[in-house]
């Protein structure tokens, strides 16, 4: 093999071992991202789930305090 062609070989080969390592990179980033989102979205839905289990007495209460003053208004209305 000529040395001009051996250069070239090794220049490719060079840039060959620097795209695989960016494309390694960019993917182990795309990896932790996605993990990130749903860890974002799976806590989003729990304090959600959270929240409403934690006032649903409350918010129990409320209706059940309307729905007494509504059958109030109607009975005085009468």
């Amino acid at each position: 093999m000529d040395p001009e062609s051996q250069k070239l070989l090794e220049d490719t080969f060079a840039l060959e071992q620097e795209n695989n390592k960016m494309l390694r990179s960019m993917k182990r980033s795309m990896l932790w991202a996605r993990i990130m989102s749903v860890l974002y979205w799976v806590l989003i839905i729990g304090i959600s789930v959270g929240a409403f289990y934690f006032l649903q007495p409350y918010v129990d209460q409320v209706v059940k305090t309307y729905g007494s003053f509504s059958n109030a208004i109607k009975n005085f209305q009468k």
